[in-house]
């Protein structure tokens, strides 16, 4: 007889390695396995920091996938609350579900756990109130919102060192760890699921090879952002019960750190979001990373996106982040992971497979950035892989003008935001499944089958992602 689990879980970010960790600590001697297509932690890395090309690796991109997830491995930011707030303004909708002071305690007690496997007990954005409250004063007289709370930055090489003790520790209390599988499917039959269905990474582009069944009596979906494609087709396929997703598409902005000094000292990361002229669309800043690296990083069918590192002891002189517009879109259009797709698609063919660069001045001048342009540019990019070109050739001119007119908006507040020397990146794509219709018990319309995490729509982010896994294990028990 085939060996049967309590809980299977599809994907091992965040969500999931703390749902096995509530587990254990619980005592709850539940038999658990976590399936993930990617590596194990230790055996994650990058070979541009030593090609300083993208050698796109297969099966899948170390840096999307693996042991603790795509989030992890860009630049470990967990981001807290304000005890003051009464709402939780960063981090997606776990709230929504279980409440806005369950889930403050949750964040209490999933940073606990992060400060044990050794984060740094120094929190950034908590000492300069004052200066903070000026700079949202007058960030608001622009109609911009600056969100400040404080975050606990792991970094991009320290994380990996904290989720390799995590990863030690599920394996010796009894967590079964299964690397460098697919779920190639749900096994379902009468509205309820049973099992999964997987076979080994390498064979992914094989559709005769035999998939292997393995039996449990609750399935949880924890797939991230990477996942959300093949979500999607799951969702699909059994009639998961849906509702209208939505895709942030945009540029990771490179530019000094002098520009950001007072942001990067008083807040660390400043989460800025506006709705600029004419279109009135949510504009958001995201994922800033003080002297930090501008990366790319590579998902499904080879689309190269661009993201950020921030680390601990390398540092660069830029401060990069993401400058995201999202889009919602009705009837009759109703894929908005198909059109982010597209937008990325034609991106990399503009830059030959890789991650186009364009100067902010030449977009104004109306013409593409030439290499002999970046030669000579105060802003020296961090991403040597990408590739000059014209940007606006692929994203849509309504995303276009948010994000120019995001940018104009930002530099009455902090000046020098919209020097023509600053750097656009492209393509830089958050893909969400439709959002999964999920109960209190985060159970979907297939019964024994549960979402949590980034994939299905729930959550935005490293620190959330963890406390919708805890929540899950609790709710399981």
């Amino acid at each position: 007889m085939k060996e049967k689990y309590d809980v299977i879980a599809v994907g091992m970010g965040p969500g999931s390695i703390f749902m096995a960790y509530e587990f254990i600590k619980q005592n709850s001697n539940k038999k658990i396995l976590l399936i993930e297509q990617g590596k194990r932690v230790e055996n994650r890395n990058c070979p541009i920091e030593k090609t300083g090309v993208c050698t796109k690796c297969k099966p899948f991109c170390n840096i999307t996938s693996g042991f603790s997830g795509a989030g992890a491995f860009s630049d470990g930011k967990l981001s807290l609350y304000n005890p003051e707030d009464d709402d939780i303004h960063v981090g997606g909708e776990l709230h929504n579900y279980i409440g806005v002071p369950k889930t403050k305690e949750l964040i209490d007690y999933t940073d606990k756990i992060y400060l044990e496997f050794g984060a740094d007990k120094k929190l950034e954005g908590i000492n300069y109130r004052e200066e903070v409250g000026l700079l949202k004063k007058k960030a608001k007289k622009e109609g911009l919102d600056l969100i400040d709370i404080p975050i606990r930055h792991l970094g991009t090489e320290k994380a990996h060192e904290l989720y390799g003790k995590i990863e030690k520790y599920l394996e010796d209390n009894g967590v079964t760890l299964m690397f460098e599988t697919i779920v190639d499917d749900l096994i379902v039959e009468n509205g309820k699921v049973s099992g999964v269905k997987v076979k080994p990474a390498k064979y992914l582009e094989d559709p005769e090879y035999q998939t292997e069944e393995i039996y449990g009596e609750k399935v949880v979906l924890a797939v991230g952002r990477k996942g959300a494609n093949w979500l999607v087709g799951m969702c699909d396929k059994y009639n998961i019960e849906t509702s209208a997703g939505s895709v942030d598409i945009g540029v990771r902005y490179e530019l000094p750190d002098e520009i950001m000094k007072d942001i990067n000292h008083y807040m660390y990361e400043g989460k800025i979001i506006g709705r600029p002229w004419p279109f009135n669309d949510k504009v958001r800043t995201f994922c800033q990373n003080p002297s930090g690296f501008v990366s790319s990083e590579v998902y499904d069918h080879n689309l190269t996106l661009v993201n950020g590192h921030s680390y601990k002891d390398k540092k660069s002189t830029n401060t990069n982040l993401a400058i995201l517009v999202s889009h919602n879109f009705t009837y009759p259009f109703d894929k908005p992971i198909d059109y982010g797709r597209n937008v990325a698609k034609n991106l990399n063919e503009l830059g030959n497979g890789n991650v186009v660069v364009q100067r902010l001045g030449d977009i104004s001048r109306g013409k593409r950035t030439w290499q002999k342009d970046l030669d000579r540019n105060s802003v020296v990019p961090t991403l040597k892989s990408a590739v000059p070109g014209d940007i606006t050739f692929a994203i849509g001119y309504r995303t276009m003008t948010d994000i120019l007119q995001f940018i104009k908006q930002v530099d009455k507040v902090v000046e020098g935001f919209a020097n023509p020397d600053n750097l656009l990146y492209g393509p830089e794509i958050k893909f969400y499944s439709n959002k999964v219709v999920i109960d209190e018990n985060f159970e979907t319309s297939i019964k024994n089958l549960y979402s949590i995490g980034d994939g299905g729509g729930m959550t935005r982010g490293l620190m959330m992602a963890s406390c919708s896994g805890v929540q899950m294990a609790r709710n399981l028990m």
